[in-house]
């Protein structure tokens, strides 16, 4: 017994001597290092929260949010949801991403980009994503394929977009996860945080990033009568909103169902919420919050002019909130403008992380703002630009801001437009932050010196890739099949409408045999089915009611370009694209 008691002192004074050793299972992380909960709503405008003075949304959770953490009061993110998207995700200008547009694969982001998913994931952080990615659909794009662990998304731009099942709705959505699609019950957005909380709860040890954006209130405007109704039988009349700015004259026919939808986004908000202070994680996980862009209608917007797609305030201002007790002052108000570049470097330097090493970031970390330290903010620009298009016409539909400033052309413009030809717009964002008035003409050289940052940026953000789009790979052991959808299709004929003829831009690591499956609406008359790849047009000939049709054994040989057009071709001469095509390894 006394040996026993002897060698029992011993091990204790050891273990009191020996320093304790690293967790290495979190790689750079550490136990101790915060949270992340990245929301992100779609097509949500900074009028659309009863914290921005709107007088009939319902959004108490949002609001106790925005007051429990700190606001920067002007924030930009791009014109539409793609763009941002991208940009959020690596903190570089999207036109440096591949992610130029929206639709028709223009809304493929180069997989050589880093996202803070990947950023993270390898400093030992879980990830996860939960809703809407839009930034591609096939291997190497996919999100899994960009950093995330966990994955629940749609695909395309959304639920009822020609990406996904053609009965697809927002009750009941069908989604992908990890890569299968599968049938979930409920609503998309209480479905998405669902997920989300398992996810919260499985790596409640952490730390964890999850990325939950949302694809409400986009359109359509699905949302069950119990949040709509209440909206319905409100007197919503223009003069009831705020009198500030740019005034709307009416209220949009929607405008209950887009309520609706953000009341639920914050019932789900306030789930979320309550889960983190049930597990004891509140105190140390970042909660950030903002929209994609303006709202989606010309509806109370906080005075700012003009609504999505535009580059007026209206179209790419919106809210940033930061709620973090451990590190932040609640209440805090940031005057320095930020963006959704800034949003990667934030969040690496929050939790430690290294940028990643040859990679160019556009962005700057808030987090000396955030913090409220006193730092010395220097100047900066900040650039927006969107319109259809493979590639961006210099000078159309632009704008770029300095610290006071800011200089506009809000409409097309022709191919090689001099600048100086252009009938600009500039605004004193000081002191005009509504753009009422236009002072251009009495501050030439302020013009001059905009218009030529704007020209050297749009020069710098074209040299990573030029304009062409990333490629979809095939046959890759990351995916059974390939699924090409009029979504990622392209072309001077590519749309969404049943005319719409487009093609694929695809690359092959290794040649082989391929099943090609063709899904595509019946052509009500004797027709051939035409499949043109590598030179070679192959034909079927199809039948009145014929809406699928196979090409079993397609060789195909390994090159950087591969280019793949199908579509059907009627007895009378008329032809159409089809909808779906599904590209199968055999060999």
């Amino acid at each position: 017994m006394r040996r026993f008691s002897q060698v029992f002192a011993l091990l204790i004074l050891i273990a009191l001597l020996t320093p304790a050793m690293p967790d290495m299972t979190l790689g750079a992380a550490e136990a101790d290092c915060p949270n992340v909960i990245l929301i992100m709503t779609d097509d949500q405008g900074s009028g659309d929260l009863g914290v921005t003075d709107n007088p009939f949304v319902k959004t108490p959770n949002i609001d106790a949010l925005a007051e429990a953490g700190v606001e920067v009061e002007t924030f930009y993110v791009s014109p539409v949801c793609a763009p941002t998207r991208a940009a959020l995700m690596t903190g570089r200008y999207t036109y440096r991403t591949g992610v130029t547009d929206t639709w028709l694969g223009r809304a493929m982001m180069y997989t050589d980009e880093t996202t803070v998913a990947e950023a993270l994931g390898e400093a030992g952080y879980a990830t996860g994503i939960f809703g809407k990615w839009h930034l591609g659909d096939a291997y190497p794009m996919r999100p899994q394929d960009q950093g995330f662990d966990e994955v629940l998304v749609h695909t395309g731009g959304g639920l009822c977009q020609p990406a996904g099942p053609p009965d697809n709705t927002y009750f009941d959505p069908s989604l992908m996860h990890n890569g299968e699609r599968i049938q979930t019950e409920g609503y998309c957005s209480d479905v998405y945080v669902d997920y989300l909380i398992d996810f919260v709860e499985e790596n409640q040890d952490g730390p964890f990033f999850a990325y939950l954006p949302f694809n409400c209130p986009h359109a359509p405007y699905q949302i069950s009568d119990k949040y709509k109704t209440p909206y319905d039988e409100m007197d919503m009349e223009p003069g009831d909103f705020p009198q500030i700015g740019q005034v709307r004259k009416t209220v949009p026919g929607n405008t209950s169902a887009v309520y609706g939808m953000v009341e639920n986004i914050d019932d789900n908000v306030g789930r979320l919420l309550e889960t983190l202070d049930r597990l004891g994680l509140t105190e140390n996980t970042i909660v950030v919050f903002l929209t994609d862009n303006g709202p989606n209608g010309d509806r109370y917007n906080c005075g700012l002019r003009q609504f999505k797609g535009s580059v007026y305030e209206g179209g790419i201002r919106t809210v940033f909130y930061v709620r973090w007790p451990e590190r932040l002052e609640a209440g805090l108000k940031v005057q320095e403008f930020g963006a959704h570049i800034d949003v990667f470097p934030t969040l690496l330097e929050a939790c430690g992380v290294d940028s990643p090493e040859n990679v160019a970031i556009d962005g700057r970390s808030l987090l000396p703002l955030l913090e409220g330290r006193d730092v010395d903010w220097t100047e900066r620009m900040y650039f927006a630009q969107w319109h259809r298009g493979d590639y961006p016409v210099p000078f159309r539909k632009f704008a770029a801001r300095d610290n006071r400033y800011k200089l506009v052309y809000a409409v097309e413009t022709p191919e090689n437009a001099d600048w100086a030809s252009l009938p600009l717009e500039l605004y004193d964002l000081q002191n005009d932050p509504y753009e009422m008035q236009n002072i251009a003409e009495e501050n030439p050289e302020v013009v001059r010196r905009l218009a030529e940052s704007y020209a050297a940026w749009l020069e710098d953000v074209g040299q990573d890739h030029g304009y062409a789009g990333p490629r979809i790979e095939i046959g890759t052991p990351h995916e059974e099949e390939t699924i090409l959808t009029r979504q990622d299709w392209r072309g001077t004929n590519a749309s969404w409408s049943p005319q719409g003829v487009g093609h694929w831009d695809l690359s092959l690591a290794e040649s082989g045999r391929f099943s090609i499956r063709v899904e595509a609406a019946a052509p009500g008359q004797a027709a051939t089915a035409k499949l043109r790849i590598q030179g070679e047009t192959l034909e079927l000939r199809l039948e009145e009611d014929g809406r699928e049709y196979l090409f079993p054994n397609v060789a195909l040989d390994a090159e950087a370009d591969l280019r793949l057009e199908t579509w059907i071709e009627r007895a009378d001469g008329t032809a159409y694209g089809v909808n779906f095509v599904y590209v199968e390894r055999i060999e």
